[in-house]
């Protein structure tokens, strides 16, 4: 491994220091925009505003520094990043190590090189996603009886939930309803809206009331199981902006 320069960043399986690319973070503290429309409305003098309830991507720029056997190392390192281009993976640098973000990379550097080509400056820029994901998220709580989880954010995580047998759920005011189902458990992705056990889609097992999956408001949410539910294991997937 090179010498310790500074920070550095990981992206997918690419931990940027092993390339010898160390990086400053002042991109890094930036917040993502709120998506919202401003409809202007003939005789009111204020325009309408119109919440999509979400927030737009953002781009996320890493200054970036390589030294020493620049000319062969820099090649080695562009190929390694463009083998990613277009694709979400996690994200995660050392000025925040209890987060990551999803982002990608369309590639683009322009190296301003030293003398000799034995060092260079760069731009590293991602497109990354508006939620910076608490690595605390990825804990799971088991529930084996009615219990509460509280969030500590300001934000509604969107949770994975593993079921074990089957009968109703309650999370807060949302249901989920299994039905009989040959698999040990059933994995509920709430953001995604989706249900499977491993690689098998599973749901045609699964009913959500009000057609809602189930989220975790900021402060405490009520969880509930019944029927032969043994237990849950539920990851909140904490994020914050």
């Amino acid at each position: 491994m090179s010498k310790q320069y500074g920070s550095y960043f990981t992206f997918g399986d690419i931990v940027s220091n092993e390339y010898g690319v160390w990086i400053s973070g002042e991109g890094t503290f930036d917040a993502p925009e709120r998506d919202i429309e401003y409809v202007e409305i003939p005789g009111k003098s204020r325009a309408l505003i119109l919440d999509n309830n979400r927030f737009r991507n953002i781009d996320i720029t890493y200054p970036a520094y390589m030294s020493g056997d620049f000319d062969s190392r820099f090649d080695v390192f562009k190929a390694a990043m463009l083998s990613y281009a277009g694709q979400y993976m996690i994200l995660s640098d050392t000025y925040h190590p209890n987060e990551f973000r999803y982002a990608t990379f369309t590639g683009g550097i322009d190296p301003e090189t030293g003398p000799y080509n034995r060092s260079g400056r760069f731009d590293i820029t991602f497109n990354c996603g508006p939620q910076r994901f608490l690595t605390s998220g990825l804990s799971t709580t088991t529930f084996a009886e009615a219990g509460t989880i509280a969030n500590p954010t300001a934000y509604t995580a969107t949770p994975n939930i593993r079921v074990y047998g089957y009968g109703t759920v309650g999370v807060g005011s949302n249901t989920i309803t299994i039905t009989i189902h040959p698999y040990p458990y059933i994995d509920i992705d709430c953001e995604a809206m989706d249900a499977k056990y491993q690689a098998n889609n599973c749901n045609g097992y699964v009913q959500v009331s009000g057609d809602v999956f189930p989220t975790l408001p900021p402060g405490n949410t009520g969880i509930t199981i019944s029927g032969s539910v043994s237990k849950i294991e539920l990851q909140p997937r904490w994020w914050t902006v």
